[in-house]
């Protein structure tokens, strides 16, 4: 690897993407937790946007009154050239990831930049493992995909619970998810189109497989669980065929610590057994309109990107996930949780993330990574001094 050889760049962190609703708050954690030594920007189309961003950080830090500002348009390659050249790591709010993403992310790839998103989008992920892990491993650059509610505190979550359970012997884990909060339109834009381009993720799906390379001797998976009630939890469980699970089994594989035969499955936990029985059909009904084009912009142009949930309604918001893990002959309960998931903790997520990559000493690793991967323990130890909570629990 050649990590970031040649003259210092100057700046550890530029967030891409920072006058959107997440980048903002985005921007807004890092202008109060970001060491006063961390030399940070903000990045994004308008300068007028940015300027205005900058008065409202100048008035949670003063500091912040002498923010760099770059401008940079997702659809520029020499502005994402140069945004990547001047920073040793990049961390995008800009989605859907699947439109408008990998320029980026193939800028990053080529200057050895570590690169962390949001994305919760399979489809793009897979992409990137194709056309740009390869020249990230030549240039010693982390590709950090999911670093907010997709999927840290199901990445983490597992990571902590493994810690918690015996070495050297198969593990099983499942993980049921229960959430209170508002999308903003930029998550349901990213939603809609990932329901919309289901043929294209499983073409794409189908073409990593044939060039990512097989676990030798141990096995890592995430297997679709069945519906049915959680004695575990008391409360209905519903199998997510999301991102989250991918990104537990792609931990697995890369860290032995989970041992030879190591399985997850990932849940939804819900209460009552009408709602369990609703929520797949009215999915399955907004999967069906995604389908079509036309109906997909109608239902985007309902709830536009940009716009999100009040700082009271984000007040309200929770979430939590509990995980039930088994091996040796032990058997755990665990859990994760915390307020805002769409939006607050997120983006406290995403700061911490990049913050850690840029500022913490890591574990050697390039190319596309998972976050347990890339920086397990001391991205852990920063979320539970953010506020995170993750616990041995005791069973309902």
């Amino acid at each position: 690897m050649n990590r970031q050889s040649g003259p210092e760049r100057p700046y550890d962190i530029v967030l891409f993407g920072a006058t959107g609703f997440v980048g903002t708050l985005t921007a807004e954690y890092l202008a109060a937790h970001a060491p006063e030594d961390c030399r940070w920007a903000v990045a994004g189309r308008s300068r007028a946007r940015l300027e205005q961003l900058r008065e409202r950080l100048t008035a949670i830090n003063p500091a912040c009154a002498g923010l760099p500002l770059v401008v940079a348009d997702a659809d520029d390659p020499d502005a994402l050239r140069a945004l990547a050249e001047s920073t040793r790591v990049v961390a995008t709010t800009v989605g859907p990831y699947v439109w408008y993403g990998e320029p980026l992310v193939a800028a990053c790839a080529d200057a050895g930049t570590d690169y962390a998103d949001l994305t919760g989008e399979p489809e793009f992920v897979d992409s990137v493992y194709i056309r740009h892990d390869a020249r990230a491993r030549e240039t010693g650059a982390r590709l950090v995909h999911a670093c907010g509610f997709d999927s840290v505190p199901h990445d983490l979550g597992v990571y902590f619970t493994v810690q918690q359970l015996p070495r050297d012997v198969p593990l099983r884990i499942d993980g049921f998810v229960s959430a209170g909060g508002i999308f903003s339109g930029g998550t349901f834009a990213s939603a809609l189109t990932a329901m919309g381009r289901q043929r294209q993720a499983a073409r794409t799906a189908r073409e990593r497989r044939l060039h990512e390379p097989r676990l030798m001797g141990r096995r890592a998976r995430a297997p679709l669980g069945a519906p049915r009630f959680s004695r575990e939890t008391g409360t209905w469980a519903l199998p997510l065929p999301t991102l989250d699970p991918r990104i537990v089994a792609r931990s697995a594989a890369g860290l032995e610590r989970y041992g030879p035969d190591f399985q997850y499955r990932h849940y939804a936990s819900v209460r009552t057994l009408p709602v369990a029985l609703g929520g797949p059909v009215a999915l399955g009904a907004l999967a069906a309109l995604a389908q079509a084009g036309p109906a997909r912009q109608w239902l985007m142009n309902r709830y536009q990107p940009g716009r999100g949930p009040s700082a009271e309604q984000r007040e309200r918001s929770w979430f939590r996930v509990r995980f039930v893990g088994e091996g040796g002959g032990r058997r755990v309960f665990t859990e994760v949780s915390g307020g805002d998931p769409g939006y607050g903790e997120t983006a406290k997520m995403l700061a911490e993330s990049v913050l850690c990559l840029a500022l913490d000493e890591l574990p050697a690793t390039a190319g596309q990574v998972t976050t347990a991967v890339a920086m397990g323990d001391a991205l852990l130890a920063r979320l539970r001094a953010a506020g995170v909570v993750f616990r041995v629990a005791d069973a309902r």
